[in-house]
This record gives C-alpha cells, structure tokens and sequence, in this order.
C-alpha cells in the first residue's frame, strides 16, 4: 500500500499548508523500492501527470496524479526494480533491476539489455548524448539510446564503457551539475566523474580520517564497520558536495576538491537522506528517528588556550596532561576552515525516518517507518504571519486605528 499526498487538481502547496492526506493508492503487496513523476509533454493537449512506482513485489504501476486511479500495472519483471528515471525529452521512462528496460508512456516495452548481475542496477541517472549511467554491484556502466531515425523504427540501447574504479557496490550516484556527477561506496569511497568524458575528476576515500593517510580496502574493513562508511546520499550547491557517510555528514568543496567541514556523529544511526536548505543549511534524517537541521559555518581562529593552574592542576586534574596529548587531534580538527553546527532537531517520530519532501515556502514533510507523515513549519516565519494576518484583522476592524 502507497500513501501518497497530493494534491488532486490543487496546487502542491494546499496540501503543505492544511496536511490532509487526499489520496491513498493501493495496489503493491510488499516494500516501494521506487517512486517517481512522470509530466506530460508541453505540445501535448491532454496533460496527464502520471506516478511510477516499483515494489519488491516485481511490478511497477502507474497512476493517475490527479484522481490516484490505477492506470496500468507492468508485470513481466524477473527481478525487483530498484530504480526509476524519466528522459522527459523523448518522453520515455527507464526500469532498473536486473536488466535496463526502455519504456514509454503506453507502457510499451521499447527495448532491454541481456541479464546484467543478480545484484542488479542500484541506481540511474541521465548524462549528455542520449546516455545513461547504470551502478551495478561495483561498476558503472554507460549506455546510449538509439532512438528510431528515417531507417529504422526500432529503439536500442548500447553499452559504451564500464567503470570499475570503485573497490566495493555502489550505493549512491546522481548529477551534481552540467559538468560532473558524483558516485559513493559502501565502503565510503566518493568519485566525481567528468560527465562528458566519464574520466575522475577527484577522489575521496577517507572521509572518516581527516589526515592525509591512505588507506587499503583491508585496512578499511578491519579499523571501521562498513555500515559507519558507507555513502547513502548526496545533495549538492554550487561550491560543495554534501555527503551522509555512515552516521556522519561531510562537505566536500568542489573547488578545494577536499573536506571543508564534517560531523562525524550527526546522528546515532545511519543517515538515510540529506537536503540542502536556504542560508547554507543542511536537514538530515537517520535510522534512530531523528531530524536535524545544521548550518556550515566559517570556523573563527582562536587564540591557544591558556595553561590553567590552582588547586586541581597541583594534583594533575587540570588540562596540562590533556593538553598535551592532543596536538595531533588539535591539527586534525583545524585542517577543516568550516563546522557544521546543529541548530535544530525535530522530535516527533518513533521509527526511522526514509526521507522528506522540502517545500521552500510552506514547510517540510518527513516519512517515517512508524507510518506518520508530519508536516514540519518554520515556527519563527508562521510566527511573522500570524502577528501580520492578526494586524490585519485589527485594522479591518477599526480597532488598530481606536488603540492608536
């Protein structure tokens, strides 16, 4: 079952702002692996926005955005689509599971590649050329699309290259910009990749050690849990990458082409999501059914701090000893120009929360395990409204104008 709040012939924001749930789509047996829109052409006259959404239960559906009627129901997979994307286009959609399928919005089967790996295509995103970039397992394998021509009627997809510069499956891929896109590990690798000639652009393997050290897969594996490194998303700004590495954060400055900033325990389980918000702020959402909200700060240079002495130090109580086994970590803590500072935490959900929808104007919408949609205001901008509508009312009164 897929509970979905849209907005049936409303605008998205109506929905933002009152929390009602229109519509409630049933028609999957087991976990939504997949979910995406589906807009209409421009030229087109009938303006049929549609849902797509893949299930563990080996099927896909498409739905009507406005009514949340059924459309049609794709049943023919031989493995779990773990991924969607939409090439709006040339109006067709692509499946990722154990195979690539071109489709388009009839929900004719245009054409497919042969069995890839049982693990299947984790993620898909488009690049320039007709391309796409496929994560299966450890690779990245590029495709190009062959749309009909005056020759030949007929759809096809090539494989162009495979990528095998990642040493372990690849969790997360998507487009930063019109130049890059930007892959990450389970064993926390980060690559960004030239979109046009798919060479690495910059690398990062140990976001979780800020000192220049390399280490081997091995090492890796035997010093950290894989579940404390590994990439489960990214967002993106003009200068920097955002990463969720394990229970951590990290900002990777695209011009520096290093670590600016990290928070090596965000949370207290895995992050699942991550957005970049307005103002140079962060919203993450974990595993333990947090919520918070960071800022990236520059770090001001402060002065040595001074040897305190009394009592406790006579004793060896105070900083001396503490002090001085620490330079190391003193180095490691400088060698970041900016912080990621937590100013908020939302409390509300019991389970772990999957992801949010953000919605610049009217606020944000978490999903969680627990089966709760809360929808999440700006307190001290609805304060603002509030004082501004009650003026309002007081001058449409008269009794603005009596009080002064």
């Amino acid at each position: 079952m897929l509970r979905w709040l849209i907005g049936g012939g409303r605008e998205p924001q109506g929905l933002a702002e009152t929390g009602e749930k229109l519509l409630e789509l049933n028609g999957h047996t087991q976990k939504i692996t997949a979910i995406i829109t589906f807009p209409s052409l421009e030229v087109c006259e009938e303006k049929n926005q549609l849902i797509l959404t893949a299930s563990a239960d080996r099927t896909v559906i498409v739905w009507d955005c406005d009514t949340g009627r059924q459309v049609q129901k794709v049943s023919c997979f031989q493995s779990t689509v773990k991924c969607l994307i939409v090439l709006q286009r040339l109006d067709i959609w692509l499946s990722g599971g154990n195979d690539l399928c071109v489709w388009n919005r009839k929900l004719d089967l245009l054409c497919k590649t042969s069995h890839l790996s049982d693990t299947g295509i984790s993620a898909l995103i488009e690049i320039p050329k007709n391309c796409v970039v496929a994560a299966v397992g450890k690779e990245l394998i590029i495709f190009r699309l062959v749309t009909p021509t005056g020759e030949s009627v007929e759809w096809d997809i090539l494989e162009i290259k495979r990528l095998l510069d990642h040493q372990d499956n690849i969790l997360s891929l998507v487009n930063i910009n019109d130049l890059s896109f930007v892959t990450g590990s389970h064993v926390g690798e980060m690559i960004i990749w030239n979109i046009l000639d798919w060479t690495v652009q910059a690398r990062e393997c140990n976001f979780w050690d800020p000192s220049p050290q390399v280490d081997t897969q091995q090492e890796i594996k035997l010093c950290q849990k894989p579940n404390d490194i590994s990439i489960h998303h990214f967002t993106w700004d003009e200068e920097n990458v955002f990463a969720a590495v394990g229970r951590g954060l990290y900002v990777y400055n695209l011009q520096m082409k290093r670590v600016i900033a990290c928070q090596k325990t965000a949370h207290d389980s895995s992050v699942l999501h991550i957005a970049k918000l307005p103002n140079r702020q962060l919203i993450s959402c974990s595993e333990d059914g947090s919520v918070r909200i960071w800022e990236l700060r520059e770090k001001q240079q402060l002065a040595a701090e001074p040897v305190p002495t009394g009592f406790f130090n006579m004793w060896g109580f105070g900083r001396v000893n503490k002090q001085a086994s620490q330079p190391v970590k003193k180095q490691q803590e400088n060698a970041t120009p900016c912080s990621l500072e937590l100013i908020g935490d939302l409390i509300g959900h019991s389970s772990s929360v999957e992801m949010f929808l953000y919605f610049e104007d009217h606020g944000l919408v978490t999903c969680s395990a627990d089966h709760l949609i809360i929808l999440w205001k700006n307190g001290e901008r609805e304060s603002g409204l509030r004082s501004l509508k009650l003026f309002q009312k007081l001058e449409e009164n008269g009794d603005l104008h009596l009080a002064v």
